[in-house]
């Protein structure tokens, strides 16, 4: 895989910080109402902007929830043979049915999440390919029941406090965007051949212009303006801003399998949504029934946080703790080292 030369290391000015906060709280905002709230000049927050986007520490794009069109979404961890892990994982993150890939287990084990837009795509690629891949020695596949923490509200616990209350009003913030959520709506949204060309121009850039999305879709701009509130507002699609965790300074990413009583499961899960350090949280089916991914920033930070907040909720029965020794993708985005590579439509 090619892909572009990135910088080795990159210092954050403590407003780029303040410009990704602000992007998470309005991703689609002009860089004019950005830098009027922020108390900025507009070239410097579109310059600043352009140099996290081309160094690899940002990505703004707008990712479809195949929850929303009835599919339901599973996590993937798969047992590889000794030298095959990195040629499954690569495979995998080249697929657009699989959201996120990671390397686990000291490099034997690659978990994914799956975002199928129809049953059959799904059953081909669990039912069929991966248990079909000699280099496979086993696939557990479990189905995510409820969502606690994801989507919109990645990292947004992490930069709190980057701005002034004052300052995030100012940009249109109600609070924390996303909240708990059946993963399959009972209710389906019907996408249309213009939903869906609108849809494929945000995947390239969720900061894309009305007037680009409405050529894209051989559309107008009010036009194409109504039916994307209205796909966002059914959370067809969410405009997500990616980070390079690295970038922060969150070195240590793991993910966490809990096993806890059933009755206590909504409550852990809850729990585990307000902590800053876990980006992602959902009940999952099969022996572990809570799912999560914690960043920190370094593995002593991981084992504070694990032992001491995580380890003494209510309820919970066992851990496991399984760092991330390399990660594949991120949300859709294929990463190099710890920074995010725009893809080739994106780039143009």
């Amino acid at each position: 895989m090619v892909v572009p030369q990135m910088p080795e290391s990159i210092t954050l000015h403590p407003d780029d910080v303040r410009i990704i906060r602000a992007l998470q709280i309005a991703p689609r905002g002009s860089f004019a109402s950005v830098a009027a709230a922020l108390g900025l000049a507009e070239s410097t927050v579109n310059r600043r902007y352009r140099r996290l986007r081309a160094d690899g520490v940002i990505r703004v794009a707008g990712l479809v929830n195949p929850g929303a069109l009835g599919q339901s979404r599973w996590l993937v961890r798969i047992r590889c043979r000794p030298g095959s892990v990195a040629a499954i994982a690569d495979a995998l993150a080249r697929r657009e049915d699989v959201n996120w890939v990671t390397l686990t287990a000291a490099g034997s084990e690659v978990t994914c999440a799956t975002q199928s837009r129809t049953r059959e795509q799904r059953e081909n690629l669990l039912g069929r390919r991966l248990p079909r891949t000699a280099a496979v020695l086993d696939v557990n596949a479990y189905a995510m029941l409820r969502q606690f923490m994801g989507g919109r509200g990645h990292y947004w616990a992490a930069l709190r406090g980057a701005l002034s209350p004052e300052e995030e009003a100012a940009l249109g913030s109600e609070g924390p965007p996303f909240t708990e959520s059946p993963v399959v709506d009972r209710d389906p949204v019907r996408l249309t051949a213009e939903d869906e060309l609108i849809l494929g121009a945000l995947s390239g850039d969720g900061r894309a212009g009305l007037a680009a999305l409405a050529a894209a879709a051989d559309s107008t701009p009010g036009r194409v303006s109504r039916r994307l509130n209205a796909l966002l507002a059914r959370r067809a699609v969410h405009i997500d801003v990616e980070i390079a965790a690295a970038a922060l300074g969150y070195h240590a990413r793991a993910n966490l399998w809990l096993r806890v009583h059933p009755s206590a499961v909504k409550d852990v899960g809850r729990a585990l949504a307000l902590q800053p350090e876990i980006a992602f949280a959902a009940a999952v089916s099969g022996p572990c029934n809570i799912h999560a991914v914690a960043h920190c920033r370094d593995l002593d930070e991981l084992f504070e946080f694990t032992s001491d907040r995580i380890g003494s909720l209510p309820g919970l029965q066992t851990m496991e703790v399984s760092p991330v020794l390399q990660h594949v993708k991120q949300a859709g985005t294929l990463l190099s080292g710890d920074r995010l590579v725009e893809p080739p439509r994106a780039r143009a």
